[in-house]
């Protein structure tokens, strides 16, 4: 019997998802989006596929499509998600997101469970691959009679380095005002047993040297809460946990030098007729016809002022174009001018880095494990970025109406009933870890 899945949304890590799905038989796959020429295009030529426009904000559709599925996929973005799920209860639907669990769906988890449904977060690459992989590890060394005693993660998508042409040390391969609102979000870790609070104006101020061979240098600063991770996990034997983001060396100093100039606040409205300059300038608190840059230069060390200036001039903040009419606040003017910017080419790549790194304890012994995943996207033929988002999801949800996933209830990937199969199937796709072990 046919089943039907429905994707909302059908933005830049859309395609792997849907062409796996379109794959599989018995399955018949209706992608929605606000736009219909999108949603067509992801299923063009396929006649187990649907393309709708669909408005996300008429509740009442939305409940109709979501009613005649067997499962729902949403790629919207996460604000979206928990009203999403009140209507996957409503109708009985299991639900899959790549997003982080928020507050708001946490709350839901009771009805959730209560409608006899799953819903599936956190399955995409981070989080996603980096759960999947950790719990891996984790339990392996739990088997043999260890446990871990600290945990560090980092995690980028970047250029490949051959396409690393720009001071910032980055191009977009998912949406722009999703990687700025991250960047204006608190942090937290734990580093030898103690708690360590990161306030969003210093989430750039010391990231972390790293070098990976044949990548070269990148940087590595805090995302989000790490300390939860602790429970989730299972590992509260570990005095590190720390999960965070990859860079190349001049996004940090470019990220911190726009927190100071009140870049990425989202709430300050754009003035009528107001250039990038002049923002710069008013953001700053400088006179206009002062030097917006005066303003970073006791903030930062001289290297740092370096980089962020070179970043500010190339991306084209000291210029005086007029900001676009589309942009509303000062995060969204910032986002529109590096949406412009760093674009790929056509011939360029995009490249994921995951790396985990673990210290685990043994009754007689102690090593490192430390567990890499480096996967590039295809010059015209898709993005790393939407293959090890995309492909979790599409996995999961093959397993899911197969019944070799029964679990009820709100999850993230971290049971072995997800997470082995998914991470064997995607080594069928090229994507894998290579881990390296070294006593210590």
């Amino acid at each position: 019997m046919e089943k039907k899945v429905l994707v909302l949304g059908a933005g830049m890590v859309a395609p792997p998802l849907v062409h796996f799905l379109l794959e599989l038989p018995d399955i018949r796959v209706t992608v929605a989006d606000m736009e219909r020429n999108k949603a067509e295009a992801l299923v063009a030529r396929s006649p187990q596929g649907i393309g709708l426009a669909l408005d996300f904000e008429n509740t009442k559709r939305v409940k109709q499509e979501i009613e005649e599925a067997e499962l729902v996929i949403s790629l919207l973005p996460f604000p979206y998600h928990p009203g999403v799920a009140e209507l996957c209860i409503q109708t009985q639907t299991d639900l899959i997101t790549a997003s982080y669990t928020s507050q708001e769906m946490q709350g839901m988890s009771e009805e959730i469970k209560r409608a006899g449904i799953l819903v599936l977060n956190e399955i995409g690459l981070d989080p996603g691959i980096d759960h999947m992989e950790a719990m891996r590890v984790i339990h392996a060394v739990e088997a043999r009679g260890g446990r871990i005693r600290s945990f560090v993660s980092f995690c980028g998508g970047l250029p490949a380095p051959e396409a690393n042409t720009n001071p910032l040390g980055y191009k977009f391969s998912w949406s722009p005002q999703g990687v700025l609102a991250a960047s204006t979000s608190p942090a937290r870790y734990l580093e030898d047993g103690e708690e360590v609070p990161v306030s969003p104006g210093d989430l750039f101020k010391d990231p972390r040297p790293c070098s990976l061979a044949g990548i070269g240098g990148l940087e590595g600063y805090p995302n989000r809460d790490s300390i939860p991770y602790v429970a989730l996990y299972g590992i509260p034997s570990t005095r590190t946990m720390l999960r965070g983001t990859f860079r190349y060396p001049g996004w940090c100093a470019f990220m911190r030098a726009a927190g100071i100039l009140g870049l990425l606040n989202d709430r300050v409205p754009v003035k009528e007729g107001e250039t990038y300059s002049s923002l710069m300038k008013r953001m700053s608190g400088m006179p206009s016809t002062g030097d917006a840059l005066e303003a970073l230069r006791d903030r930062l060390d001289s290297e740092h002022f370096v980089q962020a200036v070179e970043g500010l001039r190339w991306i084209g903040l000291l210029e005086d174009d007029p900001v676009p009419p589309g942009a509303e606040s000062a995060l969204q003017a910032l986002g529109a001018r590096m949406q412009s910017r760093l674009q790929y080419g056509p011939d360029e790549r995009d490249m994921i880095v995951l790396q985990h790194r673990f210290e685990a304890e043994y009754p007689d012994s102690r090593e490192e494990i430390i567990s890499t995943l480096v996967d590039y996207g295809i010059p015209g033929g898709g993005s790393a970025m939407a293959r090890t988002v995309g492909l979790p999801m599409a996995v999961a949800a093959k397993l899911i109406l197969q019944k070799n996933i029964r679990l009820k209830g709100l999850h993230i990937p971290v049971r072995t009933e997800i997470y082995l199969p998914i991470l064997e199937e995607l080594k069928s796709h090229n994507i894998s870890f290579q881990e390296v072990r070294k006593r210590l």
